[in-house]
């Protein structure tokens, strides 16, 4: 179940993905689940970015924070895929998530 004020946004999403290199983005936690609470939840989003620069991801990776909270107005949280090495982390983050953008 993704809550609606992120299918409200899916057209927004896919533009920021595109301007900051994204290769696949995900979301995961409560606002897949029936636990979404939407006056305190934030959001969990799960990244993967084609390859660049170390200047370059640094700059997508804040670039891409900073705008997904402002789209949406709540605070978010962006986890980069290939540096999850808590095997609980990447078990919940496996097991419930709704692909939001793949690059094409």
């Amino acid at each position: 179940m993704t809550v609606s004020i992120i299918k409200s946004k899916r057209c927004e999403i896919e533009a920021l993905c595109e301007r900051y290199g994204v290769e696949r983005l995900a979301l995961f936690g409560s606002a897949v689940r029936e636990d979404f609470d939407p006056e305190r939840s934030d959001l969990d989003f799960a990244v993967s970015f084609s390859s660049m620069s170390p200047e370059e991801h640094a700059s997508s990776y804040f670039g891409l924070l900073r705008d997904l909270e402002e789209l949406f107005g709540r605070p978010v949280d962006l986890v980069e895929v290939g540096a999850v090495r808590n095997p609980y982390l990447r078990r919940e983050m496996e097991a419930g998530q709704d692909t939001l953008y793949v690059a094409t």
